[in-house]
């Protein structure tokens, strides 16, 4: 490539590898820990409690969250010699917290994550499979994820209608950092709504006690077909297209390719063997993998993997704060709760909308997706989600559909 159309990124790329502790690194790997669960953990309760998980159950869950995270990143990242970063599935938490009980309870839904586990790594070993997910037309899966998403981005304004007070100071904190500082926004309007949950407690559940290590509980995996159907197919649909698809995608636009294989395996296999505890899948970050991948990281691109590495330490040390988290977010007010959940999944919901409806000739299959899985349609125990692909698939074949020997007009 000449080196006047060299992308900046890559303009070191064939010197040697650059040595040395990046103190730059560090600092971001730190701040994409901190950023990565504070921007999200609401999302994440709110989606273990909607399919049937307890207090013990989902700081577990948190728990060993932030270990398979952890020790992906560390692993992924040293291996490869690549900023990859590992986060949790936000959107296929919302998926959860829309689809709601399941047939089963929490160990069914432990069944439908242990069958992504084992799809994801499906993916890492045979390459059709990957291929079929990425077939999927992206307005559908788009509009999927918009429909999935619409009604949590709807709490934070009808948390106004039902705590006043605490949803305009939510919404405000958020608006204000936002317009100054979007990256810090959503965690700011999760420091207030703690806050608030922490000097305000409900009378039913008595004052905050403070900190307390989690301990994991172990959920043995029950496997119905309505949760294979409906949370777990969804669920590895959401994931790979809205997470592991575009990771790839912001990690190629900063120079680096890292083998897919490997990263389908490890997070798989992480995934599989903490989804006993409630731990749903892991997956690469798309959102912050930009901040370890880009130049504020570190000057030199052959050392921003550090900051994907002391990323998954960050998150290792976040995982001990998942039972003091989880029973402070749980014994506040549930709307309120929805809210914080919500403005994180703004920004998410935008970009589904834009990417559903942005091309003419698929706008019809994909507002008919967005539509049917927003609104909560069930036949046989299967959620919506899976409907509105279904739905949305035959309204797509239908379009594109056309007899043999006809031309397109």
């Amino acid at each position: 490539m000449p080196s006047s159309t060299r992308p900046a990124d890559q303009k070191d790329s064939s010197s040697a590898p650059v040595t040395g502790l990046s103190l730059s690194a560090v600092a971001t790997g730190f701040l994409v820990a901190l950023v990565g669960y504070a921007s999200s953990v609401a999302v994440v309760i709110q989606g273990l409690a909607g399919v049937g998980a307890d207090t013990a159950q989902i700081a577990s869950g948190l728990a060993a969250l932030g270990v398979s995270m952890g020790l992906a990143a560390i692993l992924l990242a040293s291996w490869q010699r690549k900023p990859i970063s590992i986060a949790w599935t936000t959107p296929g938490m919302a998926l959860l917290a829309a689809t709601g009980p399941v047939a089963g309870g929490f160990p069914a839904a432990v069944g439908a994550f242990l069958t992504v586990a084992v799809l994801v790594m499906a993916t890492g070993l045979w390459t059709p499979l990957g291929r079929w997910i990425a077939a999927i037309p992206k307005p559908l899966a788009n509009a999927m994820l918009a429909g999935i998403l619409l009604k949590l981005c709807l709490a934070p304004f009808a948390a106004m209608a039902q705590a006043p007070g605490l949803g305009l100071l939510v919404l405000v904190t958020w608006a204000v950092v936002g317009r100054f500082a979007r990256l810090y926004a959503v965690p700011a309007a999760v420091a207030v709504a703690l806050a608030a949950m922490a000097l305000n407690p409900p009378d039913a559940g008595g004052a905050f006690t403070g900190f307390a290590l989690p301990s994991l509980s172990l959920v043995t995996p029950v496997f119905t077909w309505e949760a294979l159907v409906g949370v777990a197919l969804p669920l590895f649909v959401v994931t790979m297209a809205s997470q592991n698809i575009p990771g790839l995608t912001v990690l190629a636009t900063f120079g680096y390719t890292p083998r897919v294989p490997p990263v389908f395996l490890v997070t798989g296999a992480l995934s599989a063997l903490t989804a006993p505890f409630g731990a749903p899948t892991i997956n690469l970050a798309a959102i912050t993998a930009a901040l370890c991948a880009g130049p504020d990281a570190d000057p030199q691109p052959e050392r921003r993997w550090q900051a994907a590495v002391v990323g998954g330490i960050g998150y290792i040390l976040l995982a001990g704060l998942a039972a003091v988290t989880a029973t402070l977010v749980l014994r506040s007010p549930p709307i309120l709760i929805e809210a914080v959940a919500g403005l994180a999944l703004i920004g998410a919901f935008g970009g589904a909308l834009l990417g559903a409806v942005q091309v003419e000739e698929e706008r019809v299959p994909a507002l008919m997706t967005l539509l049917v899985t927003a609104s909560g349609l069930s036949f046989w125990g299967v959620g919506s989600a899976f409907w509105g692909l279904l739905f949305g698939g035959a309204m797509h074949a239908l379009h594109h559909w056309r007899p043999a020997g006809s031309k397109a007009v």
